[in-house]
């Protein structure tokens, strides 16, 4: 079997906003097998984030190294042994492996092997998801506010920490009084607030009933991120303060150190589907909530985060809602209904 990639350049239907800046586009790798195109999996990057990517020729030629590889083994090893080794080969690359995890994943699922397998993947059940409402204008996301409430979803999250946070209060007041207690409202700060104001922060939004906020200071100050799980002002969920962190016992350490209320995990930057997976036992050895969420892949890379999910049954909404947000998204079975993300035909 011949592995090969190509390059693709996803465009936003509108301007994503973060307190990190404004995306208009992203880049994604796409494996696939020459002999079955079809089958593919998806290596995406977050600029800034994403700690194995530093320019697209680094990034490439690691990508080559996983095709010229794959060749040379994959008659020789079954998938068991075969994951192993790009686990342990590319744990500091962890984009490329979720790709390369992808595309053995979808070869056995051709194969009639689904490890995944749940009613969402026999198209019997939906996951339930938030809606995703990027950082604009007051009136912007109001506008986006309403259309995902009248698209049926009970759960927002609303990206905060690029314009002026009363603004932002304002916005979450109004959707208090707009719809009461019927929407349960996520933040995410991205490391947006300060030592000096982060309290301050979190007991406005502890008065509007929020259901948690998204890493809200910068990651590395575990003493700071720990008196602030502890004071229990707002359920916190940490995100970026789990990238780079690769080796079993550091994770350890740091749930035990920090004690979080929640972990996000986007298998793109936290170590494929292997370390996720290793995140989340952790985690539920220590009644830590989790959920997952993408980190801005095509249909590809979403739709084995989806499969992943669903065959764990978590009692919690995931953060699978961003299939819509490329004007050249590739072409999928996924579609959402009513907050919930499905996987067939919509019709049925």
């Amino acid at each position: 079997m011949k592995l090969n990639f190509f390059k693709e350049s996803l465009q936003f239907k509108n301007p994503a906003g973060t307190s990190r800046g404004v995306l208009t586009e992203k880049s994604s790798w796409i494996f696939y097998l020459e002999e079955h195109p079809n089958i593919r999996g998806e290596c995406s990057i977050i600029p800034g984030l994403s700690l194995d990517y530093k320019n697209d020729e680094q990034y490439e030629s690691k990508i080559k190294w996983v095709c010229q590889t794959f060749m040379s083994i994959i008659d020789k090893q079954d998938q068991v042994v075969l994951l192993s080794f790009f686990s342990n080969e590319l744990s500091n690359f962890p984009s490329i492996l979720f790709g390369i995890e992808t595309l053995i994943y979808n070869l056995n699922l051709e194969r009639g092997i689904d490890s995944f397998e749940s009613e969402f993947s026999n198209n019997k059940k939906g996951i339930p998801i938030n809606g995703l409402i990027w950082m604009g204008s007051s009136d912007e996301m109001i506008a986006r506010l309403g259309q995902k409430v009248n698209e049926g979803y009970k759960i927002l999250k609303l990206k905060i920490g690029a314009i002026e946070f009363s603004k932002e209060l304002n916005i979450l007041q109004s959707i208090r009084e707009c719809y009461g207690d019927k929407l349960e409202i996520r933040v995410d700060a991205n490391g947006a607030f300060g030592e000096t104001d982060v309290r301050e922060v979190l007991l406005k939004l502890s008065d509007l009933q929020v259901h948690s906020i998204e890493q809200p200071i910068q990651k590395g100050n575990w003493k700071l991120m720990g008196d602030l799980c502890r004071e229990r002002i707002i359920p916190i969920a940490l995100d970026e303060e789990l990238i780079g962190v690769t080796v079993l016992d550091e994770k350890k350490e740091l749930l035990q150190k920090i004690n979080p209320q929640f972990i996000i995990l986007k298998p793109s930057l936290h170590g494929g589907i292997k370390g996720c997976s290793e995140w989340i036992h952790l985690a539920e050895s220590m009644k830590i909530g989790w959920w997952l969420t993408s980190a801005l892949e095509s249909n590809i890379g979403l739709e084995m985060i989806a499969r992943f999910a669903a065959s764990l049954k978590p009692n919690i909404a995931q953060g699978l809602g961003t299939g819509g947000l490329f004007i050249n998204n590739f072409p999928s079975r996924l579609f959402i209904k009513k907050g919930h993300l499905f996987l067939g035909d919509e019709e049925k």
